[in-house]
């Protein structure tokens, strides 16, 4: 089978298959995002047998559980479906996907763990896991890999670039070394080119095949349509009108230029009630939709408790679905003259945003009117509080000075300004171009090698 793009799960899976002491794994990820084509490409490359079942399209696998839980009873009803399988002890991969159409079978990783003869992953869009009782039934005997969408490391593979290309983008960055006028030029335009399509796999697939974004927007639009379907048909015990509306009005909150881009009831239905949409901003974020960023109560550390859970801004997982949602005259503006126009402050919020959780971050903002002090993000390495600012324009830090001039805020020692501008350090805060976003992680972990500070 082909495999057109490199995705990082591809190095996690060959980790996980030379662990001696593996357990059976569970990828999770919204729908679409390339989990069961990065799966089925790592068994057919690595083992000599897979056992590919997809409890949605082949329904009678369900009931090879029906006779308990032993791995040979189940093995007995699997070749009763299909007498061509062959189980190969230790050369065997078991691949259950759309877990969440049969949840007994996450019951059978314990025994599958306990048998020690073969390996299994299975998969399952978040939107349809119910984890809950998927943990209670396999806990302790599972690991689960989230998957996202495609972030921009992965989006340059995709365009042809190497790891040691993405060696010296993090080499320039470490040692704060400004990038020439051509390596800015081509960076960022690749940048702009991910911040329209976004990382689902089938749009940067297109727009790689076709050289350029002919065919995009239809795929990006068919996929808001999948995912609104998703939620009338996974959606229980809560008001899926109300899940829906809230998944149309993400793009409303976030084009608010002038006001704090706050996630707010009122501006969904008049005289709407936060009571009356308990659980459904959560549902979206459980389903791999939505990013939550929580409004902070200090700046200060520990980052977790130290938030306001009804004050927060809710931001699409992947940027591509984010433009694919506005207005058919700024989608002919963007894709034509890569115009964010009036939303371009929610865009590059929303990536930033997208860029930080893909390497594993909790999203916080802060803001408040006494004193007025606003950041969009914050980070942290061992012992500081990172602000993040994210500018549209090349305008005033205000805040950003502000955090890190007053005594009062201690866990601030410096700050990061992403913009359009080269790499710099004013002594206080580091500037980088949005499209290093990426590296932050390993750049706040390392930057003391170094010796800057």
């Amino acid at each position: 089978m082909d495999k057109l793009l490199k995705r990082k799960i591809d190095t996690f899976l060959i980790e996980w298959k030379n662990n001696p002491d593996k357990k059976p794994l569970i990828v999770k990820g919204a729908r679409q995002i390339g989990k069961t084509r990065s799966i089925e490409w790592f068994g057919n490359q690595n083992y000599q047998s897979v056992i590919s079942i997809n409890f949605v399209e082949q329904k009678k696998y369900k009931e090879v559980f029906n006779d308990g839980f032993e791995v040979d009873a189940i093995l007995k009803n699997i070749s009763l479906l299909n007498p061509d399988f062959k189980f190969i002890p230790g050369d065997t991969l078991f691949f259950f996907d759309e877990l969440q159409a049969c949840p007994n079978c996450a019951t059978s990783l314990k025994f599958f763990k306990l048998d020690g003869r073969f390996d299994v992953i299975c998969s399952g869009s978040l939107m349809g896991i119910n984890y809950k009782e998927i943990e209670s039934n396999s806990v302790g005997y599972k690991d689960d890999y989230e998957m996202h969408s495609m972030d921009f490391e992965e989006f340059l593979w995709a365009k042809g670039y190497s790891d040691d290309f993405i060696k010296e983008l993090y080499m320039h960055m470490l040692h704060i070394e400004p990038f020439s006028s051509l390596q800015m030029e081509v960076l960022l335009e690749l940048f702009r080119d991910y911040v329209i399509l976004g990382g689902m796999p089938e749009v940067v697939n297109t727009y790689i095949r076709n050289k350029n974004f002919s065919g995009t927007l239809n795929i990006q639009k068919q996929l808001l349509k999948d995912y609104e379907e998703d939620i009338t048909k996974y959606v229980e015990g809560l008001d899926k009108a109300k899940v829906k509306a809230v998944y149309n009005h993400i793009s409303t909150f976030l084009a608010k230029a002038k006001e704090n881009k706050r996630f707010q009831i009122t501006k969904i239905a008049k005289n709407a009630r936060n009571r009356d949409y308990i659980g459904c901003v959560e549902w979206l974020a459980d389903a791999g939709v939505i990013n939550i960023c929580y409004c902070m109560n200090q700046p200060e550390l520990p980052l977790k408790g130290n938030y306001d859970p009804k004050l927060y801004k809710i931001y699409f997982k992947d940027t591509g679905l984010l433009i694919a949602s506005l207005d058919e005259e700024a989608q002919e503006d963007l894709r034509a003259n890569k115009n964010l126009g009036t939303y371009k402050g929610a865009i590059y919020e929303n990536i930033v945003g997208d860029m930080l959780v893909k390497q594993g971050y909790q999203l916080f903002y802060y803001n408040t009117d006494k004193p007025a002090l606003e950041m969009d993000f914050f980070i942290r390495d061992a012992d500081s509080l990172i602000p993040v600012e994210v500018k549209a324009n090349d305008g005033a830090t205000a805040s950003l000075n502000k955090l890190l001039k007053e005594d009062k805020y201690p866990d601030v020692k410096y700050g990061i300004k992403l913009c359009y501008k080269n790499i710099g350090f004013n002594g206080q805060f580091y500037t980088f171009p949005y499209f290093l976003t990426f590296l932050l992680k390993r750049f706040v972990a390392e930057r003391k090698t170094i010796g800057s500070y």
